[in-house]
């Protein structure tokens, strides 16, 4: 079993920035086994793709809309993902969730991830 717990959202300003961590416990996995993504989801809207990153973390991707903005990172020994978001919009306003998926790089697809978190509210005020 994989357990995701995400921690880092709240509330900021237009312009701020906040760094979202997802804590991975895999009780007879190993984390590096894992592709990571972060999606989001805002109230009304469908849950879309933010960020991915591959298991050796050497490959990334982001949705044109974060591009530039937003950076995802792993650290295998800690068992952790980050996605660090700057540049803040009232338009990133959203839960922000983390998935694993067993294959080598990350999808676009929520529908392709085994394991999710919980979800962090991010709130960006203008």
């Amino acid at each position: 079993q994989v357990q995701l717990v995400e921690s880092g959202g709240g509330l900021v300003q237009a312009g701020g920035s906040l760094r979202l961590s997802c804590s991975c416990a895999a009780s007879g996995r190993t984390f590096s086994n894992y592709a990571m993504g972060w999606f989001r989801q805002a109230s009304g809207k469908e849950r879309e793709f933010v960020a991915g990153i591959s298991r050796s973390g050497g490959s990334t991707y982001y949705a044109d809309s974060v591009e530039s903005r937003f950076t995802i990172s792993r650290d295998n020994a800690k068992n952790t993902v980050y996605l660090q978001m700057n540049s803040l919009k009232p338009a990133d306003t959203a839960v922000y969730y983390c998935a694993a998926v067993s294959r080598l790089y990350p999808s676009t697809y929520s529908s392709s991830y085994d394991y999710w978190g919980q979800g962090t509210q991010v709130t960006v005020s203008s």
